[in-house]
């Protein structure tokens, strides 16, 4: 079950920041964010559960930016809308999920987010 989207006035979380990793690190499969030189068990549980933390509100910060572009690609007021189905298949999604993750985007454009969380992929 997804964690609840936190409201529009409520401060963030802000974890641990996510750095990017130098392209010749991220080649090789062994190395994470440098956890793999962390010898001391404690620190390595406080810095992977930071990044579990960043990894997650990152994750959740996209999806309410997917649903606020799914509303906007779906305005009827767009010349250029699309229909549900369109951004489904652009964001690989299934039909019904872009209708949900559509009426999420618009919650979120008029600030109602009062306790609703993304919708489940499906």
């Amino acid at each position: 079950m997804a964690e609840p989207t936190p409201r529009r006035n409520e401060p963030r979380l802000r974890p641990a920041p996510l750095l990017f990793e130098p392209a010749d690190a991220a080649s090789d499969p062994e190395h994470f964010f440098d956890l793999e030189s962390v010898e001391d068990p404690r620190a390595l549980l406080t810095r992977a559960t930071e990044l579990a933390q960043a990894f997650r509100a990152a994750a959740d910060r996209a999806v309410e930016f997917q649903a606020i572009a799914a509303a906007q690609l779906a305005d009827p007021r767009r010349f250029d809308r699309l229909t549900p189905g369109d951004i489904a298949e652009r964001a690989e999604w299934t039909e019904d999920y872009a209708k949900k993750m559509v009426e999420f985007g618009r919650d979120l454009m008029r600030g109602g987010n009062e306790g609703r969380t993304s919708p489940d992929p499906v």
